[in-house]
């Protein structure tokens, strides 16, 4: 619906990595804002920066998103085109601070005629409703000829408006007390997340992953690390069998033990930086109630226990047997699960330090 199909496999990008354009970034966000529990969105000046057709494209879009999902939106533009007004349903017109006018866009023409002012046929409507109250261009639109030109205030306008039949019916509509029985179901949300908790971790589920498998480049690096790391610390540390008794022995394997533990943990302390740079996106929409907290950080830890029990494989498969600690396979086995625990006890603490700091 918001044409995103082209840019779908494209990073957003910052001020330090290029991304899509402009015009994507906005209808990113007028996506990201439409997964919400929200059924008003007020948006303002977004054609700021924006070409005229991306301004159609990206208010094509919101229309046809309004009429299915049974939206409001008010939008605010400066100027627009005429083939971007043409998509408005009502229009609120402002000036000084008063609404000159508020109504279905086809009767606006018929209010400003009935003021006295007509909108010549090939000017814009846009550019009409913005000049016709400014004291400067509003003679030139005056077109009772039997009658002499007066300058009419915004004011005027306001009042006017006001025993105009659309500001009447408007008036009316007011008036007639609030039945909470013939309201929609879906104009109030009464759950806080709109859908179910199982909903909510298989979309964060889904997310991770495809974060993941961008950024598999980190991941393939961290493995080809501790493997390199590996091959040095067995080289380093090589012997055939533990000897037993002798006290130099010991403080070569606990060497190799500290060696091995630096380099499991401190493997994962990228996990910092990423998380750094996430926040941001997670702390917006955790305020604006996508997910809860939980709901972003589970499918975090559950993607990691694979990358632990690699990380940790690749190390111990390397080094256990060459370095010359003990044969049995039990011992060999209980190696491992400390260090997948400590590799796993690495990456969330880095997260949380990243979290805190």
């Amino acid at each position: 619906i918001l044409g995103l199909e082209i840019c779908a496999d494209t990073i957003v990008g910052d001020v330090t990595r290029r991304g899509i354009s402009g015009g994507q970034k906005k209808r990113v966000t007028v996506g990201e804002m439409l997964v919400g529990p929200a059924k008003v969105l007020l948006m303002d000046e977004i054609s700021t920066g924006l070409d005229s057709a991306t301004t159609y494209q990206i208010c094509n879009h919101m229309k046809q998103m309004v009429h299915i999902s049974d939206l409001t939106m008010v939008i605010s533009l400066l100027q627009p085109a005429p083939e971007t007004y043409e998509l408005f349903d009502d229009i609120i017109l402002l000036s000084e601070g008063q609404i000159v006018y508020q109504g279905p866009r086809e009767n606006n023409l018929e209010f400003f005629k009935y003021m006295g002012f007509k909108c010549p046929d090939r000017k814009g409507v846009a550019d009409f409703l913005q000049e016709v109250t400014s004291k400067r261009d509003q003679e030139q639109y005056w077109y009772k000829n039997n009658q002499p030109y007066r300058f009419v205030s915004v004011s005027e306008f306001a009042n006017s408006f006001k025993s105009f039949h659309i500001g009447q019916q408007l008036k009316n509509d007011l008036k007639v007390p609030y039945d909470k029985s013939k309201a929609p179901k879906t104009v109030l949300t009464t759950d806080k997340y709109g859908i179910s908790n199982w909903e909510l971790f298989k979309a964060c589920f889904s997310r991770e992953w495809l974060l993941m498998k961008h950024s598999s480049f980190v991941y393939v690096f961290k493995i080809a690390q501790i493997t390199i790391m590996s091959v040095i610390a067995l080289t380093v540390f090589f012997r055939k069998e533990m000897p037993v008794g002798i006290l130099q022995g010991g403080g070569k394997f606990l060497g190799a033990l500290y060696f091995s533990l630096i380099n499991i943990m401190f493997n994962g302390l990228i996990e910092m930086a990423m998380t750094v740079l996430r926040l941001p996106v997670f702390y917006k929409q955790r305020d604006f109630l996508f997910y809860p907290a939980w709901a972003f950080a589970l499918p975090i830890w559950i993607l990691r226990i694979p990358l632990s029990f690699v990380e940790s494989a690749v190390w111990i498969v390397l080094t256990y047997y060459t370095i010359g600690f003990a044969p049995n396979a039990s011992r060999f086995f209980r190696q491992f699960l400390a260090f997948f625990a400590i590799h796993q006890t690495a990456l969330s603490l880095f997260r949380f330090i990243a979290t805190i700091g």
